[in-house]
């Protein structure tokens, strides 16, 4: 797993080799199969997770049973609960493996000491929070102001990837509407074509 990390890491930012052990060390190797829940809503995420195999989500499960999904997190993806990983809070979301996956997994308290001993890392998590917080806007937008033909198809221009991997009905609760809705759409969608 950790090989996969450290290619993606070379390719993303220069850390030395010592910087690249020292993750190694405070990071922790998990394989999850699939459906297997890493943070069930109610319980405190308490790790920042990095995708190297497979596929995750984050979602909420209301009263009667419905999910919302939040979040897709496919390879070479960092993901956690942000809010619940820096408060200790419960987390409103479950994180779930959708594939048999490959996790590398790193505690609060050891993120903040790599973020602290390694040059050039608080920057590059800066900089990973800040193009979460423009994706999360432009997805807040687009919810707000796209109709749902519209969503569906920057859905799939943007995450192909994952469109080929999920069932319709998770892509209809990612996007906020039925199964039945988005089966039609992607009829017409289909036959427009």
């Amino acid at each position: 797993m950790f090989p996969e990390f450290e290619t993606y890491l070379k390719e993303q930012e220069s850390l030395s080799n010592d910087d690249i052990d020292m993750m190694r060390v405070k990071s922790i190797e998990k394989t999850l199969r699939r459906k297997e829940i890493l943070v069930h809503q109610g319980e405190v995420c308490r790790y920042k997770i990095f995708v190297t195999k497979g596929l995750l989500r984050s979602y909420t499960t209301r009263e009667d049973g419905s999910e919302h999904i939040m979040h897709f997190s496919p390879e070479n993806t960092w993901f956690t609960d942000p809010e619940s990983f820096a408060n200790a809070a419960p987390s409103n979301y479950t994180i779930e493996a959708l594939e048999n996956s490959e996790v590398i997994l790193w505690t609060k308290n050891d993120l903040r000491y790599l973020v602290n001993s390694i040059p050039g890392l608080k920057a590059y998590f800066d900089a990973l929070i800040y193009k979460a917080g423009t994706t999360l806007r432009h997805r807040i937008h687009s919810a707000i102001s796209s109709t749902t033909e519209e969503k569906y198809e920057e859905f799939i221009k943007k995450h192909a990837d994952i469109y080929a991997r999920v069932p319709l009905h998770m892509i209809a609760s990612y996007l906020g509407v039925t199964r039945e809705t988005l089966s039609r759409i992607r009829r017409a969608y289909t036959i427009g074509k």
